[in-house]
């Protein structure tokens, strides 16, 4: 998608901190952090969100999450949180299906 932030990235249009890249995942510090620790894995193709995903996609976003957990324990996080968003009113403000990973201080419940 021409106006995605994130295929953007993915694409290396424009640069980000990436901790991680394939054929089909990269990963990346969050600009905006919630946590000391607090970076985004997402899928190289555009899926808009999680309501997009489809069955073929399971073994993608298995990966993600698989990743996702790598580099909390590769960047010293025992204990963290994956949050995924799904619509505004849920905080999503890009939508490009994407996995936050954020660690590093203690997270309340309820979330929000």
């Amino acid at each position: 998608m021409s106006d995605c932030i994130f295929c953007k990235i993915a694409a290396g249009e424009i640069p980000a901190d990436k901790l991680y890249e394939d054929d089909e995942v990269v990963a990346f510090w969050d600009l905006d952090p919630q946590a000391p620790k607090h970076f985004l894995v997402i899928p190289k193709s555009h899926l808009r969100d999680s309501s997009a995903l489809s069955e073929e996609d399971a073994a993608l976003i298995g990966r993600i999450i698989r990743i996702g957990a790598h580099l909390a324990k590769e960047n010293g996080l025992d204990d963290y949180r994956f949050v995924v968003n799904n619509g505004a009113s849920a905080g999503q403000t890009v939508f490009h299906f994407h996995l936050h990973v954020l660690g590093g201080r203690v997270m309340g419940w309820p979330p929000g």
